[in-house]
């Protein structure tokens, strides 16, 4: 492309050529590295594959445990050696006694308890110690209360936390667009009406009206959808309204009235794909803000009913043990916050390549 510029040595005024901006190496190894291969290597293994193959990556079953090995520590953690003092009252006196010094027969299984001096109780003032087993790698990530392996239960928490998200957004998003695109394209009363109604929406606390419903509704999959897409519609109709204000008193949509388009023909042909890239940045970001709050339902005893194994139930379920069974809450746990970052991460990619005002800064 002829552009007019004044090239070295030259006279201003004079017509040089230059390139145009092509494909080359360089640009598609820039397009490369703008990529977020971390968030996007974290979503496609800890989410996306677990949640598509955990029946045939998970070693056990997620619902059924074996309460022979209740409470078992990850793979690495190794065996360990504890003194503890055990104290219980005496038959004659009803005073607490320590008893000391009874050895765990490990070769007799697990938490099978010695008495060291063969007289059927062990005696007053001896020191008991104590082996804790460690775990193996046929648990993983360990056990938890009920003998269930921590491994399967979060692959298949992916599952749910993946569905969740994917229906509450589809639905919310459909919802919400439709009705932000109306707003904008009606106006007058209508606007106001709708707009009203998403002021009120937006007031509340998301946790507070979520409970509210559910309580309401009745906990389940199904209400836990349906709740988490009524809380995410007034978003997308705040959004694609202020979109769609501008779109809408551009040339092409006069343009399209002159030649008789319908009002919905408008909305659905010449708005609608102008507002597309707005509406699929703003459901990526979404889907973080779904996964809190489906896990905070479940940890609530509101969300995902048991025995399904939802994140934030399993870190329920895990609270009670956390100083001396950790690895319940902290895996789960680290799940989410590991899904919500990464997709909060590709998010603000994707808005700043669908965006043509960012795609150059």
């Amino acid at each position: 492309m002829a552009v007019q510029t004044t090239a070295p040595g030259g006279q201003p005024g004079e017509i040089t050529a230059q390139p145009a901006r092509g494909l080359s190496v360089a640009n598609i190894w820039g397009e490369i590295r703008r990529i977020p291969i971390i968030p996007l290597f974290v979503l496609i293994v800890f989410l996306v594959v677990p949640a598509v193959f955990a029946d045939v990556l998970a070693q056990h079953d997620h619902t059924i445990g074996d309460l022979d090995r209740v409470l078992e520590p990850p793979a690495w953690v190794p065996d360990r050696a504890t003194e503890q003092t055990i104290v219980q009252r005496a038959r004659d006196n009803n005073a607490e006694v320590s008893i000391n010094n009874a050895r765990r027969n490990l070769d007799s299984g697990a938490g099978t308890l010695i008495d060291t001096n063969g007289n059927g109780q062990p005696d007053i003032g001896e020191t008991m110690v104590r082996v804790e087993p460690g775990g193996n790698w046929e648990y993983p990530l360990g056990t938890d209360k009920q003998g269930r392996d921590v491994l399967s239960r979060l692959m298949h928490g992916a599952r749910i936390s993946l569905a969740v998200s994917a229906l509450a957004i589809l639905l919310g998003g459909v919802l919400g667009t439709g009705l932000g695109m109306l707003a904008a394209f009606k106006g007058g009363l209508t606007d106001a009406i709708l707009m009203r109604i998403v002021d009120i929406k937006l007031a509340f606390p998301s946790i507070l009206l979520a409970l509210t419903l559910v309580v309401a509704i009745g906990s389940g999959f199904s209400t836990v959808v349906i709740v988490i897409a009524l809380l995410l519609w007034a978003r997308y109709a705040r959004v694609v309204r202020g979109e769609a204000l501008t779109i809408k008193e551009r040339d092409f949509i006069d343009r399209a009235r002159v030649a008789g388009a319908s009002n919905l023909r408008i909305m659905g042909r010449h708005i609608f794909p102008n507002v597309f890239n707005t509406v699929i940045v703003l459901a990526t970001l979404e889907v973080g803000h779904v996964i809190i709050l489906e896990a905070t339902l479940s940890f609530l005893g509101a969300g995902i009913p048991r025995p399904q194994p939802a994140w934030g139930l399993m870190a329920a379920d895990g609270r009670e043990v956390i100083t001396s069974s950790w690895w319940i809450f902290l895996f789960p746990c680290l799940a989410i916050v590991l899904t919500v970052l990464s997709m909060n991460l590709l998010g603000d990619w994707l808005r700043d390549r669908l965006d043509p005002k960012l795609r150059n800064v």
